[in-house]
């Protein structure tokens, strides 16, 4: 599924929630069974996750932002208010620079995190629309669908990309992951369907809560 499938025709957020970073996990031991339902951001060191969330949020210096790839190298749990649930930031990957030792403990901390997790509600991956598929957000996509864990797809950094040539990579990935339509596009610089986002994270959190009480 993409993130360009919003339920709700009118997608204006007219009060941004509050989101505040609640808790920081560095190795496997240090996770727990978080109690509120999570949703995940994941894509390549430089994505723009940290830009992502600082816009999403109405603040610029909520998740710390670098032009150096591989800066997150833990799980953030970003609480939520009021409709409480956690937008989980995961370690960047795919950064070549970082030791191979380093890169595999942060697959480790993402596998231990996604593993059996049943509070997760969906996997948002994050991909660079000025660039056409990578190796590494393949392997992430399959990893993911054989978790049999949701998963979204965004294009981020639209602002930075010529029109054709996001077209040209919207098509690409609406091909490859089989979708209806093709992945949103966003811009953290110039908020680029930053409302839509927001509805489609707060329709697919409202689906999750239908699930657990039986709804469907």
């Amino acid at each position: 599924m993409d993130a360009s499938s919003v339920k709700n025709s009118s997608t204006k957020i007219h009060h941004l929630p509050t989101v505040i970073l609640e808790k920081t996990v560095y190795v496997p031991d240090q996770l727990e069974d978080m109690p509120l339902p999570q949703l995940a951001l994941a894509g390549r060191s430089n994505v723009g996750k940290s830009s992502l969330l600082n816009r999403l949020a109405g603040r610029k210096h909520l998740a710390k932002t670098s032009s150096t790839p591989g800066k997150t190298r833990s799980l953030n749990f970003y609480r939520v208010s009021p409709e409480n649930f956690y937008l989980v930031d995961l370690p960047g990957y795919g950064y070549a620079r970082c030791s191979k030792t380093e890169r595999d403990k942060w697959a480790r901390l993402i596998a231990a995190y996604l593993h059996g997790n049943t509070r997760l509600f969906g996997v948002v991956a994050l991909l660079d629309s000025r660039h056409p598929p990578q190796a590494s957000d393949m392997e992430l996509i399959e990893y993911i669908q054989g978790q049999n864990i949701p998963l979204f797809s965004v294009l981020t950094k639209a602002d930075k990309c010529k029109q054709q040539l996001r077209r040209t990579h919207q098509a690409m990935w609406q091909r490859l992951l089989s979708a209806e339509t093709p992945p949103m596009l966003v811009s953290s610089h110039s908020g680029m369907n930053m409302d839509k986002l927001w509805r489609f994270f707060l329709d697919r959190h409202a689906d999750y809560l239908t699930r657990r009480s039986g709804g469907v």
